[in-house]
């Protein structure tokens, strides 16, 4: 029997791995999969061994405060491939994590396949070679990122997004509203970072439109409670994601006229609904001045990393301040003009994305090298 382990760090790669999991049982119905996780993972049939609460660590600082446990993690599922013996590790995403668990499983002989690649295109060519040295395949879901970790003689295939997947049911025609969604982030360092200075923005937007309405879109790793005390200004609904369907999420994007929204995946699901946004993203201070050093790009916002340009305004740090966001909201709003050329720049990102079928592709990729 065909045996894997497979190992995702935070609630995005907890998706995305969970439709692979459903694809490569789809495709090898008596595969066993074993690892890390959540509970989309394990709902689609994995054994979770452990769970990933409190592994989702945004920044080179915050990392330190968690490490001992991180370093826990990382003997245990080492442990793991000693006990299990595996056909193969499947690595989703959490570089600094996995990178290091690639380095265990390659040492003691077992073939690693990674999925959705560490952003190295991002932060220079550092890791390269470890990933060359490391990695027996690698399995991107951004267009450019094939020819990047070619030329660098890297075993590579581009997949397609796998968000693509998930919203190709959905269809945003005919959805008209004028609620703005509020989308924080998925991680609770985000949530309570970027919140709030969100909230503000909402709140000066108000002021000057008290017609305005905003509803926070909360992620299902994230508990009510824990915003109830932050979003206490008129106008603001809560839509707790943990109890609704996945297409409520999209439903909500995409009839909002504009989305504030934290960079991340999501900024390309609001591309794949055509909802025009602002970018937002702070970190701690020691972090920001590490990642200024070591950046490499000129934008952040995924949907900007995709088109090569600027298509949403991104406000990153100091430049993440209430007034600023609420400013350019407003004149966004009432620029019928750039929220059409926004939307038709949104539209032409989702089209570079690949088409939907990702994960049932990836499950293709991994069978014939484990095989």
């Amino acid at each position: 029997m065909l045996k894997l382990l497979i190992v995702a760090g935070e609630p995005s790669g907890d998706i995305h791995a969970a439709s692979l999991i459903t694809a490569l049982r789809k495709q090898s119905p008596n595969i066993e999969l074993v690892g890390m996780g959540g509970p989309r993972m394990r709902e689609a049939g994995a054994n979770i061994l452990f769970d990933i609460t409190g592994t989702d660590i945004v920044g080179f600082t915050e990392a330190l405060v968690h490490i001992r446990r991180l370093k826990r993690l990382l003997q245990s599922l080492s442990e793991l491939i000693d006990i299990e013996k595996p056909d193969g590790v499947i690595l989703i995403d959490y570089p600094g994590f996995n990178l290091r668990l690639a380095a265990r499983a390659k040492k003691r002989g077992v073939k690693v396949i990674y999925y959705i690649s560490p952003q190295v295109w991002a932060w220079g060519k550092g890791r390269i070679k470890e990933i060359a040295r490391l990695v027996d395949k690698m399995i991107v879901i951004l267009p450019f990122e094939e020819k990047f970790y070619s030329n660098e003689k890297i075993r590579v295939e581009f997949v397609g997004h796998p968000i693509l997947d998930i919203i190709e049911t959905f269809s945003s025609e005919g959805i008209v509203g004028e609620t703005i969604a509020i989308l924080p982030g998925s991680r609770q360092q985000e949530v309570h970072r970027h919140l709030p200075l969100m909230l503000d923005a909402a709140s000066l937007m108000r002021k000057e439109r008290p017609e305005l309405q905003f509803v926070i879109l909360l992620p299902p790793s994230i508990s009510p409670s824990v915003i109830t005390a932050m979003s206490n200004i008129g106008g603001i609904r809560i839509m707790d994601l943990a109890q609704e369907a996945p297409q409520k999420k999209y439903e909500a994007m995409a009839a909002a006229p504009l989305l504030l929204i934290a960079s991340g995946t999501a900024t390309l699901e609001g591309a794949c609904v055509g909802a025009p946004m602002l970018i937002i993203y702070k970190v701690s201070f020691l972090t920001w001045l590490l990642s200024k050093m070591l950046l490499k790009i000129p934008y952040i916002g995924l949907v900007n990393v995709v088109a090569g340009k600027k298509v949403a305004p991104e406000f990153l740090q100091f430049n993440a301040r209430p007034e600023r966001i609420a400013k350019t909201a407003l004149d966004l709003l009432t620029d019928k003009e750039k929220m059409n050329a926004m939307r038709k720049e949104l539209k032409e990102v989702k089209t570079k994305l690949g088409t939907p079928g990702a994960s049932e592709r990836t499950a293709s990729i991994i069978l014939k090298e484990v095989g």
